[in-house]
């Protein structure tokens, strides 16, 4: 984790009784539950309390007492006394945004006490696993899949995805294969994301294919529901300005007060690849991301590329957008495709810039055009834009 200048609050659907390894850890001081955890917090006004969050702690504690089960121990000969418990399901978060979620879920792997776990975006995690795949093809491995999972299963026990969603068909061929082979080698995983299993890649390139996913995730996975009225993360932002001009050290300092805000202080960065290239998003957390201009729009990028950062991110801050004229036709061309992803992606934008959205762009080609992204800047700066 890289600390800088983004966490949020959560939510729940089924839910399972602690398990007696769960009730056993307590008993004995192992632990203390993730329950009592958040109702310290929340005495303690570090967070707001929400009953919807709380109720997806048992199938979430049921997780971190297995994980947590001390090793068998081996008899004389080699042997294990009593067979190995199977792993529980794991979990699938999912809801709105600024529910949350992503906070119950960090809560949950911070406590988890064993070396073996991981917290990754979804986008990352399946760009190594692609990666991998490569590098495996290239020394003339048949299934490309199979020594890539086992090395998750090997160097991990639990995975924590934060932000699941498929958009890309080379993702939504191979999920399926890869989550039932690390689960059947007892990884157990726990997943964010804003939709439901059923809406997991709607309208995608040969759908049919991938709704064995759909059908593993209901089997292997407690699918939960956060369904919390309280939108956290609008909250935060309730008020709050959103384009701030000139781009000064001023709106730096404001810009730098809103990512802390809404991040916790806490971030990395996240690689988006599209089509062989890549997009780095330096600052990302819990779906808050930040980047300067010249990283977004100062790279050759196009179309699908911005989407992908729509569909990755729920809030943007832009750092530093400058005059744009002829001299930098490029960069503003790619400015206007980039907010028109975000405009109809529903993202919340925040922006510091060199002047109001209708003098950015003011002389040279496709002036006419900018007129339209000055507009939707504008509507975007709206309190109820966005976050919904």
């Amino acid at each position: 984790m890289h600390s800088g200048k983004g966490g949020v609050n959560a939510a729940p659907s089924r839910i399972r009784t602690l398990s007696l390894p769960s009730l056993a850890l307590y008993q004995d001081g192992m632990c203390e539950p993730l329950q009592s955890i958040y109702d310290r917090l929340a005495a303690g006004g570090e967070i707001t309390a929400d009953s919807a969050q709380r109720a997806v702690f048992p199938a979430l504690e049921q997780i971190r007492a297995h994980l947590e089960l001390p090793p068998r121990r081996k008899g004389l000969f080699g042997g294990v006394f009593g067979k190995a418990p199977l792993p529980p399901k794991g979990a699938y978060i999912w809801g709105g945004v600024g529910r949350g979620k992503s906070y119950i879920m960090d809560l949950f792997f911070d406590e988890v006490e064993i070396d073996l776990k991981r917290r990754v975006h979804f986008h990352e995690f399946m760009q190594e696993i692609h990666e991998g795949m490569h590098a495996c093809r290239k020394r003339g491995v048949d299934d490309a899949l199979k020594p890539v999972a086992d090395k998750v299963a090997a160097e991990t026990r639990l995975l924590c995805f934060d932000e699941m969603q498929i958009i890309d068909i080379t993702d939504a061929m191979i999920v399926g294969r890869l989550f039932k082979a690390v689960m059947d080698d007892g990884v157990v995983i726990v997943t964010t994301s804003n939709r439901r299993p059923d809406d997991l890649y709607k309208d995608g390139l040969n759908r049919g294919l991938f709704l064995p996913f759909i059908e593993l995730i209901k089997e292997r996975m407690v699918v939960h529901h956060l369904d919390s009225p309280t939108d956290y993360r609008r909250n935060r932002l309730q008020g709050a300005c959103s384009y701030f001009t000139p781009a000064d050290a001023e709106a730096r300092s404001a810009m730098d007060l809103i990512w802390k805000d809404l991040t916790g202080g806490v971030w990395e960065p996240l690689a988006l690849t599209v089509m062989g290239r890549k997009t780095v998003l330096p600052g990302f957390r819990n779906g808050v991301a930040r980047a300067p201009f010249w990283e977004l729009c100062g790279l050759p990028l196009g179309p699908a590329d911005y989407l992908a950062v729509a569909e990755a991110v729920r809030v943007l801050l832009i750092d530093d957008v400058p005059l744009l004229s002829r001299s930098n036709f490029n960069e503003a061309r790619r400015f206007v495709i980039l907010i028109d992803a975000l405009y109809e992606a529903k993202v919340r934008l925040i922006v510091s810039a060199a002047d109001v959205p209708e003098r950015l762009y003011v002389e040279g080609e496709g002036t006419f055009e900018f007129e339209r992204t000055a507009s939707r800047l504008r509507e975007m700066q709206g309190e109820g834009w966005g976050v919904a």
